[in-house]
């Protein structure tokens, strides 16, 4: 689940996930929103796949990008719970 935290670590990915908050997403729609260059998109969305965060799917010549709630569960998990001290 680290390559999930180190996925975190970068302003384009957080933007690029607070985006996706809202539901499914066109590549389109989400290079219009985040104003980046679509090869650095599609390097930013590849490494949100490859550590869970996200998923997609191909629809025609675009793909549809969308939260995975079962990696972000996982990611939640893996935040320890507060011991007393």
């Amino acid at each position: 689940m680290a390559a999930g935290f180190s996925a975190l670590g970068d302003p384009i990915r957080l933007r690029i996930l607070g985006a996706l908050v809202g539901g499914q997403r066109c590549v389109c729609e989400l290079l219009e929103e985040i104003g980046v260059a679509p090869n650095l998109l599609s390097y930013h969305l590849r490494v949100l796949r490859e550590s869970g965060l996200v998923d997609s799917s191909r629809r025609g010549r675009w793909v549809d990008y969308r939260l995975d709630p079962d990696g972000l569960a996982a990611l939640i998990d893996a935040i320890p719970a507060e011991h007393p001290a």
